[in-house]
């Protein structure tokens, strides 16, 4: 059951279905503001162009501020999910080992000062030859 469970926990936590599941979230706190913007905006309108409705003052206060709610709401729920993300990424990442330096691959020329090869015996740039125990 042990082996189940951790099995689990390394699926689960994978950077890919951490990233689905977050953009899943996120589109759907979208749509919200999107169903807002048309029902509230964009249909008063062509009701008003097409069907001669009027528009009152009072309505679209109204609708600017269910609008706004889904904004709001839309708001919080990016930065619930940043925050998990990051608290998630924290944890993962205790008991890791930091990762070892990469071993350089380029120097820097002494004389013209342009980065070059490790491996070169001399600058492409300025035509000097180089000392081959030389590294930077």
């Amino acid at each position: 059951m042990k082996k189940f469970l951790k099995e689990f926990k390394e699926f689960a936590l994978k950077g890919n279905v951490l990233d689905m599941a977050v953009g899943v979230i996120i589109a759907t706190a979208f749509t919200g503001i999107v169903k807002s913007l048309t029902a509230n905006f964009i249909d008063p309108i062509l009701k008003f162009v097409t069907a001669r409705e009027p528009i009152t003052v009072v309505m679209m206060q109204t609708n600017s501020a269910a609008f706004l709610t889904e904004v709001i709401n839309f708001l919080i729920t990016a930065f619930v999910l940043f925050c998990l993300v990051k608290a998630i990424s924290k944890i993962m990442s205790i008991g890791k080992k930091p990762e070892a330096p990469a071993e350089p691959t380029t120097k820097v020329c002494p004389f013209c000062k342009t980065e070059i090869s490790i491996e070169a015996t001399r600058c492409p740039n300025c035509t000097s030859e180089l000392e081959t125990a030389e590294v930077k």
